[in-house]
């Protein structure tokens, strides 16, 4: 199979308080890289004393959520009666299977004090054998993740395998995402392993095979041999993919199923208020009206 590249740019959500999010997946180009079906891009946003992020609960079905920081502070709340923060470097990954609710909020220390945040959030769509699954949260902190240089990069796998290493980070499929911090000049091949690849740029400037990608651009690249990323002066980026998942699910909202029944019935539920509840959260995020 001969390679495919494509580059795709980000949709800007405002999420409150100023605080946005480019939204690159799913996209009308391209629906899923792998098993991610989609791909958020969180700020850089500074937040003055007294100001923070408030993601009220709201709920999940069939996916699991994979979020990464390189600045700032922010605390997971979930209906398992998990608490979490998670700072720069480590990774929550939260399986929400049949359903889970959760919240995202700054830390009150952080509001007091004003603090930046910058990150990246994935949504990993679950294999439908596992869409049904039991609810869990794991937290990995950032010294537990391999991290080496390679080629005038830094390098971080954040989840799944790639380069011949591997991530403690319980994957349902086979996937990578790596964090990368790259010099002017540096070279790095994307992972052999994974038939499905992207590379999503945070900040600076890169290029693959030829193709250039700005800040807020993402180049996905299907089948191949992997193509060579290069530095346009330093970058930060995401590299992520894995194995094709077939048929790609239904989206609707924060709801992933591979039948559109299950997601009317996920609809139903939430407004009858049969998810359950994060202990100490009386707030939640209404259903959509589309």
């Amino acid at each position: 199979m001969d390679v495919q590249r494509l580059l795709i740019q980000g949709r800007l959500h405002e999420l409150g308080e100023g605080f946005d999010v480019r939204r690159l997946l799913p996209h009308a180009q391209r629906r899923m890289v792998g098993p991610f079906v989609f791909f958020d891009h969180m700020g850089p946003a500074a937040f003055t004393p007294g100001h923070g992020i408030d993601v009220r609960p709201h709920p999940h079905i069939g996916l699991a959520t994979v979020t990464y920081l390189f600045e700032g502070v922010l605390r997971h709340r979930d209906s398992l009666g998990c608490v979490q923060d998670i700072e720069p470097g480590d990774v929550n990954w939260m399986t929400a299977g049949r359903g889970i609710v959760h919240s995202e909020r700054t830390p009150p220390a952080r509001r007091a004090a004003g603090q930046r945040v910058h990150g990246v959030q994935t949504w990993v769509a679950l294999p439908p054998a596992e869409a049904e699954c039991a609810p869990a949260f794991a937290h990995h902190a950032v010294g537990s993740l391999p991290v080496w240089h390679e080629g005038g990069a830094r390098l971080r796998l954040v989840a799944g395998s790639a380069y011949g290493r591997e991530a403690g980070v319980r994957v349902p499929a086979p996937l990578f995402e790596v964090a990368c911090r790259a010099e002017a000049g540096a070279q790095i091949a994307l992972p052999a392993e994974h038939a499905e690849r992207a590379v999503y740029v945070l900040e600076g400037e890169a290029e693959l095979e030829g193709l250039a990608i700005p800040a807020g651009g993402m180049a996905v690249e299907i089948g191949g041999a992997p193509g060579r990323l290069r530095a346009r002066g330093a970058f930060t980026a995401m590299l992520f993919g894995g194995a094709p998942y077939g048929t790609p699910p239904h989206l609707w909202w924060n709801f992933v199923a591979s039948e559109r029944a299950r997601i009317e019935q996920a609809k139903a539920d939430w407004l009858a208020g049969r998810f359950g509840t994060i202990p100490g959260e009386h707030e939640f995020i209404p259903l959509p009206e589309r």
